[in-house]
């Protein structure tokens, strides 16, 4: 995860007398409460603000992290960040439109809290002379017997409105229908931000576009308590360019562990970003300012096959998740795998992480290369692997195979070896234990 040197360098774009306007400009405000208010909130300022992040993996993703990323550059504009880790809406779950959520036990929700509320350390300042606080909403949430609940909360809500929003309507029109425990949701999101405007004076919630109900369920139970307005910003969904939204429930998630997204895999999806979208994520992922990302954009119409843009977005989103360390070693695994560098010279993990990534399989010393070949895919036939060989389209370890009979038995680091066949298609071969 990012260091604390990491974040020390971490700048807002000086070009930009707003922080309004900068977040304006890297595409991070699809919806807000009104910017005139906004604005001179964040003039008189500092606010305390906060995002919620709920336990529903034992990682967050790349969605997250363009909450993660809005938190910081808002305390980089001289705010106080609160990061809340939903221990309590965990337990019940934000109502997806397809189908009822399964509900997990309170010890793995748990487990996964102390996990994410690790994660969001890495990202924001908690020392700085605007420092982040920690929070949880299982510790006012569980203080509430279900009458009080109902007594003191609940009665604010009107059940027609709770009906209107997107996620519940979806449901409620689908063959599954909604629980009514994941109908509750939005008033224990509610009831968070009126807590955290009760004991910390905050003023502004951050959050996804998809969460706009549940983000004004929180600022009308402060209107009708507390008799005053605050603030709401939403981001926009982030999407791969098969319209497909980043996240976990999309099958396609991108985590920010590097146990379950390796620094490797980081890399290379930032790497295959399309030239189309390339410079949004730069202005969404990265601290580049604008004058640096208009300098890539112009490489980018001039000559993309450079893919320059891409390369400095792979280097600079893994070094933020992960380390500078990570990165460049990604970054050489990458060029020594599909360029000229030189394997050998690699960090045997991150060799390995690679090779993970790719089709892959156990073979014993001896296997053949025609046999290899087959079984990892690169190849249909033995005979067509047979051709390949001798058409001088095959190496391991970039060395050519001159030889139908050849086997395999140079293994790098005595574990792993890299199959070729031409230039872009690549498997990797683990020796079997």
């Amino acid at each position: 995860m990012a260091t604390k040197e990491t974040l020390q360098a971490q700048r807002n774009d000086a070009s930009f007398e707003h922080i309004v306007d900068e977040l304006k400009w890297r595409g991070l405000i699809a919806l807000s409460t009104d910017e005139d208010a906004l604005r001179k909130a964040f003039s008189d300022g500092p606010i305390t603000y906060y995002c919620g992040f709920d336990p529903t993996a034992p990682s967050l993703h790349l969605g997250n992290l363009v909450q993660l990323l809005t938190m910081r550059r808002i305390q980089l504009a001289g705010n106080f960040p609160l990061a809340l880790v939903g221990g309590a809406t965990g337990l019940i779950g934000d109502p997806k439109p397809s189908s009822e959520r399964t509900l997990n036990t309170k010890e793995l929700v748990a487990d996964w809290v102390s996990r994410l509320a690790d994660q969001n350390s890495k990202f924001l300042d908690f020392e700085g002379e605007y420092a982040a606080r920690m929070v949880n909403n299982l510790d006012w949430t569980s203080q509430y017997s279900a009458i009080d609940f109902l007594r003191d909360v609940g009665k604010h809500y009107r059940v027609g409105k709770m009906l209107a929003k997107d996620a519940v309507s979806a449901r409620l029109n689908s063959e599954h229908g909604i629980s009514y425990t994941e109908f509750s949701y939005q008033i224990l999101q509610g009831l968070d931000f009126l807590e955290l405007y009760q004991r910390y004076g905050c003023t502004m919630e951050t959050g996804g576009s998809d969460q706009w109900g549940n983000l004004t369920s929180g600022s009308d139970l402060i209107h009708k308590v507390e008799g005053q307005s605050v603030h709401l910003i939403a981001t926009p969904l982030i999407t791969n360019s098969d319209g497909k939204k980043f996240g976990k429930s999309e099958g396609n998630a991108v985590w920010l562990d590097a146990e379950m997204t390796s620094p490797y895999a980081m890399y290379q999806f930032w790497l295959n970003t399309d030239d189309a979208d390339v410079i949004d994520r730069l202005k969404v992922f990265t601290f580049l300012t604008k004058a640096e990302i208009e300098e890539l954009a112009l490489k980018v119409a001039e000559e993309p096959f450079k893919r320059e843009a891409q390369k400095r977005l792979a280097l600079e989103v893994t070094e933020l998740v992960h380390s500078k360390a990570d990165a460049e070693a990604a970054r050489d695994a990458s060029a020594a795998l599909f360029g000229s560098g030189d394997l050998a010279s690699l960090d045997p993990k991150t060799l390995e992480s690679a090779l993970r990534e790719l089709p892959n399989i156990e073979i014993p010393v001896g296997t053949s290369v025609i046999q290899a070949l087959v079984e990892s895919g690169l190849e249909e036939s033995n005979s067509s692997a047979r051709r390949a060989i001798e058409q001088g389209g095959v190496s391991i370890n970039k060395v050519k195979v001159d030889s139908d009979k050849a086997e395999v038995s140079d293994f790098l680091f005595g574990k792993m070896a890299v199959l070729a066949r031409g230039k872009k298609s690549l498997a990797g071969l683990f020796l079997a234990k």
